[in-house]
């Protein structure tokens, strides 16, 4: 058996379409994974799911909105309907947000908790049962350094991921009985598209000079790649991690302890 197999297991990746939940996707379809993205954009959704059907994977686009509950409950009964079950759910949906707590309107702290932590514990709400009844299932939270150490202008954003930090180890600890692993993922700055357009609308003209200088923010000198953070989560969700739970995973460059 190869090392990390993931071969039949029915695996939910939220946020699936983009980012690191598109590099998940592919790494966990390749490791022979039945993967289900829960996407909200339809169109990046179905793209993914073709892109892995291409290259022989096995993979399904559900449209659902993790900031409500009843989404995620009919998006993971329609998984179990169709698998008859689910072995791995994968938190990663989530939305940044860039501010001092001055600076941090109502109407944005309330959407970074309907996506950020109402949307992860929907996640784990709608999976749980399914779960307790198999009496086995693993659950990746994707957290970020900035439940570990104190970010400059990310007030809403790092009190979300102190949340995700939190429910994962309640979680972890409630469940054990039930053979249910669950670990969180911290990365440091990850190169996504996202930094690629927070850089093409904040500095139009230098977005090579700002890149290079985010990049050296972190010790290592570069920022992680997503296929990085999705080898850790498969890792994580395989049999050679069947002793790892309760546990949150920094995957940072030495931001955290070289930095401080």
């Amino acid at each position: 058996m190869k090392a990390f197999d993931l071969s039949g297991k029915v695996a939910i990746i939220t946020g699936g379409g983009s980012g690191i939940g598109e590099q998940m996707s592919h790494v966990f379809a390749a490791a022979g994974a039945l993967v289900q993205i829960i996407e909200y954009k339809r169109e990046s959704g179905e793209a993914v799911v073709a892109a892995i059907t291409k290259k022989g994977g096995n993979a399904n686009f559900h449209q659902g909105d993790v900031a409500q509950q009843s989404s995620m409950i009919e998006c993971c009964n329609k998984i179990v309907e169709k698998t008859g079950r689910i072995d791995i759910l994968i938190n990663n949906a989530g939305i940044a947000h860039i501010g001092k707590l001055h600076e941090t309107a109502e109407a944005d702290f309330d959407r970074i908790y309907q996506v950020n932590i109402k949307g992860v514990y929907n996640c784990m709400y709608a999976v749980i049962p399914h779960m307790m009844k198999q009496k086995k299932g693993v659950i990746i939270n994707m957290g970020s350094v900035a439940s570990m150490i104190g970010l400059p202008d990310r007030f809403a954003y790092s009190t979300s991921k102190g949340a995700v930090e939190l429910m994962t180890y309640t979680v972890a600890r409630d469940y054990l009985e039930y053979n249910i692993r669950c670990n969180s993922i911290a990365p440091a700055r990850v190169h996504t598209p996202f930094v690629d357009n927070y850089l093409r609308q904040n500095y139009p003209g230098q977005e090579e000079e700002m890149y290079e200088q985010l990049s050296k923010t972190q010790p290592i000198g570069r920022m992680a790649k997503p296929i990085e953070i999705a080898n850790l989560a498969r890792y994580l969700c395989s049999e050679e991690a069947s002793f790892i739970t309760g546990t949150n995973v920094p995957i940072d460059g030495g931001f955290i302890k070289l930095n401080t």
